[in-house]
């Protein structure tokens, strides 16, 4: 129990007994220590810890003259013989010339990247794609970042422009949600060949779009350590070939049709809606550029609009003299308050006149959430209805535009410095921008053409709303 050190006798650390259950309660840390040992005598190196509060079964060894202690377990959860039989086992692993310490610290790394791995397998590659959309973002435009937010979307969410036949009153999930709504492991390249298949044939150009995307995820995360061992790169390698070319959209009115488009679409009883969709016609712009522009925007003294732009942040165009006509008309009734009582429903309401302001908007709608017009395709489908004409889209006024302006042999780059497009040569690109004035010269020109062919020119003679659509903004909704 002890040994000699010249004439003084010092006692060893650790006592040596046979463990057993009851000696292992009965074992206590004596006042004044912080902890005191117990050793087996039947197992080398195993031995019970004591200390003021708890009671540990740990082992103890030598390897390449170096003292190794490692703790085993507590007595309430290990037995005696559960013991020993681990300290057997470190036992073995000393014997063999390793360090146990280093060999569990091993141990439990390896189960922890097991455990993450098979984590990350179930994950859905959706999660995959958020953190690929945040890192990419700032790189991204709005429009793209928001492109890729849309082909994930679940759907179900209330449709807030109008509803398309056959659609329902909520939105549909994204062209990319189901096939990411698994594993990123299981998302293989006879997977995506099927989603292809599925949805090549019936949206072309948004599937194209759709793979470009995917795409570039793929690649994204083969070259991210936390998913390339669960990312098949080759999954969509070269599949764009195999898509189907998307047909090219050519509705555009013709200057035959402009007399029976123009009739209808001024029929309107929304003058909003009315204004609206000459508007667009007019100015070539983009939908919602359009619907988007404020009064703000609107200089009545230097005849000029600014477009809020996708391609440039904005731009500014002439404002024509008919469509100057039609702007001030909305800001006459958007500027007239309310009667001071009105009738809804049958019933006699009283106006809220103190709090009343106008609009903000050119194009207000006091339904849309946004505060200006979502959704005039009903109302342009109603007025195409009543001219006898074909399907022409909200971006077939915009081509319309582009088309009718070759009439009267307007410049290609004045057009789309116009319509917002791109530059097309490099001369365009850094040696043409166009002032102000030489647009409006050849927008004029174009308007006035346009309005001759439809019957209505000169725009002076339409100084104001027809009767039937000089309706206060206020008592009508506009889309």
């Amino acid at each position: 129990m002890g040994y000699i050190r010249g004439t003084q006798r010092v006692h060893r650390t650790m006592s040596r007994v046979r463990l057993t259950p009851k000696r292992i309660d009965d074992f206590t840390c004596p006042p004044g220590k912080q902890q005191a040992f117990l050793r087996d005598s039947e197992q080398p190196g195993l031995g019970l810890r004591a200390t003021a509060g708890s009671k540990t079964f740990i082992f103890q060894g030598k390897l390449a003259g170096e003292v190794v202690r490692m703790s085993i377990g507590d007595p309430k959860t290990w037995t005696v013989e559960e013991a020993r039989k681990e300290a057997r086992r470190l036992k073995a692993i000393i014997d063999a010339g390793r360090d146990p310490r280093q060999e569990k610290a091993e141990r439990i790394a390896a189960e922890q990247k097991a455990y993450r791995q098979t984590v990350q397998a179930r994950q859905l590659a959706l999660v995959a794609w958020d953190e690929y959309v945040q890192t990419r973002a700032p790189h991204w435009t709005a429009r793209y970042t928001e492109d890729h937010r849309r082909a994930v979307s679940p759907g179900g969410t209330p449709i807030t422009r109008g509803r398309r036949p056959g659609m329902g009153s909520k939105t549909q999930p994204g062209i990319l949600h189901e096939l990411l709504s698994q594993p990123l492991n299981e998302i293989r390249r006879d997977k995506v060949i099927r989603w292809l298949d599925a949805n090549a044939a019936i949206r072309a150009e948004a599937t194209k779009r759709a793979l470009a995307m995917l795409q570039a995820f793929i690649a994204w995360c083969a070259d991210r350590p936390a998913y390339q061992d669960q990312v098949h790169a080759n999954a969509c390698t070269g599949l764009t070939r195999a898509l189907p070319r998307g047909k090219a959209r050519t509705d555009c009115l013709e200057r035959e049709q402009l007399a029976n488009w123009f009739s209808a679409v001024r029929s309107l009883s929304n003058f909003v809606i009315s204004a609206y969709l000459q508007a667009l016609l007019l100015t070539g712009a983009r939908r919602n550029e359009l619907a988007s522009l404020r009064w703000e925007d609107v200089d009545f003294k230097w005849n000029r609009l600014t477009l809020r732009d996708k391609v440039e942040g904005e731009r500014t165009i002439p404002l024509t003299p008919y469509v100057a006509q039609l702007f001030r008309e909305l800001k006459r009734i958007n500027d007239t308050p309310p009667p001071e009582w009105r009738i809804l429903h049958g019933k006699r309401i009283q106006n809220d006149l103190q709090n009343w302001k106008p609009s903000p908007w050119v194009f207000a709608s006091r339904t849309a959430a946004s505060g200006f017009i979502q959704e005039p395709r009903n109302a342009h489908s109603r007025a195409l209805k009543i001219g006898g004409l074909p399907a022409i889209s909200l971006h077939g006024l915009r081509r319309s535009f582009g088309t009718l302006a070759e009439w009267v042999e307007a410049p290609a780059g004045v057009i789309a410095q116009i319509q917002g497009h791109k530059p097309s040569a490099i001369a365009e690109k850094h040696y043409r921008r166009r002032p102000l004035d030489l647009l409006r010269q050849w927008h004029t020109k174009i308007e006035t053409w346009i309005l001759t062919e439809a019957g209505i020119y000169p725009p002076a003679t339409q100084t104001e709303a027809p009767k039937n659509q000089a309706t206060p903004l206020h008592l009508t909704a506009a889309a």
